[in-house]
């Protein structure tokens, strides 16, 4: 017998199977955006809003220096405060945005001063001092006037009282912070940042903020730019919306999702697939993506809570062990960390497919990778609490210290999880590298390879937006992972795996699959890499920034828009080959998440995004409910929905049929989906649009604050969203956890190493060999169990659909 590497290497190397010109797109989209986001790299570091060496009064006596702006920017990160407040617009949402907050009780300290020294027009006299730049970019001296210097203090015992208040009423533990020193630090952190929002660029007339926050009291108001590069960014929207409709009109029998209507096929049915304990283990990791999952959506409801009840938890003072800045740290990361784990998962799960092969001891491998993920989501528990809780001992300790938002893992374990991650990415590549060698650098498996790699390297670049970094480079490296990593790459990686779950099916063909995955390439980076500026607007870069973000920004709704046109196709796809096959399709609920995911897309990221993105919104809504409603559709609406739905896929293989519990899935299914509508369209979008309102009507300032949120119409839309969490939790995750389980305590036996690469799902129907053959009976790609050579176990001879394929797309005939 050959084995099947063996017939691969008498093959030769599988030609790429579709255009170089679809090669040469994607270079070029790649090329020129992440050139351009190399020169606002460049631009970031040497125009953003400066850090001065020294602040000092009209005496020269130092007021606070730019090592205690560092300080008070790691005192905020380590002690959870973004996971509470804002800064330049970016943190949670219960505490107030600390730049706006200074600005205002500055501006209001000043305006008093000025109103007893008797001058004239003091409301005047204050913008106008504020906005005057005394910034010495030589000495890298910045000089305060005597009121600014006064309002420095007084601010300073305002937060002496605020973070050491001995009860829970802001939400936060008691007496959170108490050290003097370490509340002037954090005043002086925010008193930079106010400072740069109000003081003017050098030779313009708005400020390094671009004149962000609103705030009438020093004449901070929406600047030329923010309204020209919105009304430009609709138009770049209306123009690119206009070309999609009329390429997919002019190409469209050639673009998208096409079905394989040439071969009628039989689906196997689970129980008559073979799977290798490789496989097999991913059991392990969906169940524990289901805890996660269960937790951390929880420890949201908790995070609700806040937000119509500060001091009790039906009756118990909840913060005294877990306050809210604890319970969103948590909350946030673990929406990251479970679906993670999933997507990795799912690769694994797919790897030996991919391949036909499974190599000796690939699953310790897999285990060790959950164990690794384990001790990641226990450092991040542990780590974080120990920082908010803010103990001397664990004070500059990389195992303990809070970093950013989105990157809360202290230092030690993000590196960790970097390094898990690159694991993860050789275990799939030793997996699948004996494929890699028969296949040209742009066919399926080497894109699931680079997909693979671009999930470590780009988790990865967070690692630059360390503590101390400037807060506006920080927040530039930063974005790479909240906005390329997770809404470019990790849409890269979907779509791959979704083409690939699709060709095993016999569902589409490898040509339109590797059409599909480099078309969504194109349209994903071409508004997704530059697009990641929209997230700069107001934190201290130059206005190419925003000029650029808003614009591509925009374009990210166009391959949203092409998702949801093929959203009906997509969901055709089983059912029509469904209907010529002698079996049933095994995967309508896995398959209906993936619909759901493109239902969410189009909604969550593309129409909420689009509404948060345009910078005259962005300008007063940054920060508010809408955005908390723009992350929760994108998020859980697109990730969420993937992850349950490749879970759902591997285990219906795991799960033994008469196991199956069909009427689960669907529950958590219509639960999952509902509950998130519910809170969306009961509470974040209407609570988000009163609050936009009040940004605009009332103040920026006023709309941020506890007085408005816990206004009685707010809590009444707050309460509104208890059903939906309800149904959320119990319908939703406990029926998903209840599937996991059975795939870890009843899993089928893994009995195989090797099997025919792609063709482990379906079969030749017996209709449609005999029409080509003239013989009944179908051919079958069967796994083969292993022999006693362990991994030198031979292979069964190909099936007819998979020669077919080879004829097809084989070395001289592309297909």
């Amino acid at each position: 017998m050959v084995t099947i590497d063996q017939q691969a290497g008498q093959r030769g190397r599988n030609e790429l199977a579709i255009s170089k010109g679809w090669v040469q797109g994607v270079a070029l989209v790649f090329i020129f955006g992440f050139f351009v986001m190399g020169v606002l790299a460049y631009r970031t570091y040497t125009a953003s809003m400066p850090l001065p060496q020294e602040v000092v009064s009209q005496e020269g006596e130092v007021v606070f220096t730019g090592e205690e702006i560092t300080n008070g920017q790691n005192i905020f990160l380590t002690r959870g405060l973004q996971q509470y407040g804002s800064i330049v617009g970016h943190g949670a949402y219960l505490g107030p945005d600390y730049t706006a907050e200074y600005l205002r009780l500055s501006s209001e300290h000043i305006l008093e001063r000025l109103e007893q020294a008797g001058v004239q027009d003091p409301q005047a006299a204050t913008a106008e001092m504020q906005r005057t730049n005394r910034y010495d970019e030589d000495s890298g001296v910045l000089v305060l006037t005597p009121e600014q210097v006064s309002a420095f203090d007084a601010i300073t015992e305002h937060y002496a009282d605020f973070f050491g208040d001995p009860t829970t009423r802001h939400g936060l533990v008691p007496d959170k912070i108490t050290d003097p020193e370490h509340i002037h630090d954090l005043t002086a952190f925010y008193a930079w940042t106010a400072w740069a929002s109000a003081a003017e660029r050098p030779g313009l007339d708005y400020s390094y903020t671009n004149n962000w926050p609103p705030e009438p009291r020093v004449n901070n108001q929406p600047t030329a730019d923010i309204l020209v590069w919105s009304g430009i960014s609709l138009v770049a929207l209306l123009a690119g919306l206009g070309i999609l409709f009329a390429v997919y009109g002019r190409w469209s029998a050639k673009l998208g999702w096409k079905g394989n209507d040439t071969t009628s096929l039989r689906f196997l049915q689970p129980g008559e697939v073979g799977i290798t304990k490789a496989q097999k283990s991913t059991a392990w990791f969906f169940l524990v993506v289901s805890i996660l999952f269960l937790i951390q959506a929880t420890v949201g409801a908790s995070v609700e809570h806040y937000r119509v009840e500060l001091e009790g938890f039906f009756g118990f003072d909840l913060a005294q062990i877990f306050p809210f800045n604890l319970a969103r740290t948590w909350h946030v990361q673990l929406s990251l960390l479970w679906t993670a784990a999933a997507f990795l998962a799912a690769a694994i799960f797919l790897a030996p497919i991919i391949s036909g092969r499974e190599p000796k001891g690939q699953h310790y491998l897999s285990y060790g990778l959950l164990g690794a993920l384990a001790l990641v989501v226990v450092g991040m528990f542990g780590g974080t609490a120990i920082s908010i809780y803010g103990p001397r001992w664990a004070e500059g300790s990389i195992f303990f210290s809070q970093q950013w938002e989105y990157l809360d893992l202290p230092r030690f374990f993000q590196i960790l999880l970097v390094i898990g991650l690159f694991l993860w990415f050789l275990i799939i590549v030793r997996a699948i590298r004996s494929r890699l060698r028969t296949e040209s650098k742009f066919n399926m498996p080497w894109l699931f390879a680079y997909a693979a790699l671009a999930i470590p390297a780009f988790y990865a670049v967070g690692l630059l937006a360390m503590n101390t970094v400037h807060l506006t480079v920080a927040e530039f490296w930063r974005f790479w992972v909240v906005h390329l990593w997770v809404e470019d790459f990790l849409e890269l990686f979907t779509t791959v795996m979704v083409a690939y779950l699709f060709v095993m099916l016999g569902v589409v063909r490898r040509k339109i699959a590797i059409q599909i995955i480099f078309l969504d390439v194109i349209l994903y980076s071409a508004g997704g890499v530059i697009g990641t500026m929209h997230h700069l607007y107001f934190s201290g870069t130059p206005v190419e920034h925003m000029a650029l973000g808003a614009v591509f920004s925009a374009l990210e709704v166009i391959p949203l828009t092409f998702l949801t046109i093929e959203a009906w196709t997509f969901l055709q796809l089983g059912a029509r080959q469904e209907s010529r096959s002698s079996a049933p399709f095994p995967h309508r609920w896995a398959v209906m998440f993936l619909v759901a995911v493109g239902f969410w897309n189009f909604l969550g990221a593309g129409v909420f995004g689009f509404l948060v993105n345009l910078p005259i919104v962005s300008y007063y809504q940054i920060g508010t409910a809408l955005t908390a409603n723009h992350a929760h559709g994108a998020m859980m609406g697109v990730y969420g929905m993937m992850a349950v739905g490749l879970a759902l896929f591997a285990l219906r293989y795991i799960i033994p049929p008469q196991r199956w519990p069909d009427r689960l899935a669907r529950l958590s299914f219509w639960s999952l989906n509902i509950g998130l509508a519910w809170m969306m369209f009961a509470t974040l979008l209407p609570l988000g649009t009163m609050q936009l309102w009040a940004s605009v009507n009332q103040g920026y300032y006023e709309a941020r604050t506890l007085a408005y949120i816990t206004q009685p119409g707010n809590v009444a839309l707050e309460w509104m969203r208890m059903p939906g969490d309800v149904i959320f939790l119990l319908g939703g995750i406990l029926p998903f956890i209840w599937i996991t389980w059975l795939g870890v305590r009843h899993g089928v036996r893994a009995t195989v190493t090797r099997m025919e690469p792609e063709t482990l799902f379906v079969v030749e129907s017996a209709e449609a060999h005999e029409d080509r053959t003239g013989r009944s009976g179908a051919v079958v790609a069967s796994p083969v169990a292993p022999s006693a050579a362990g991994d030198d176990a031979t292979s069964v001879p190909p099936s007819r659909y998979a020669s077919d394929r080879r004829r097809d797309e084989g070395p001289g005939r592309p297909s």
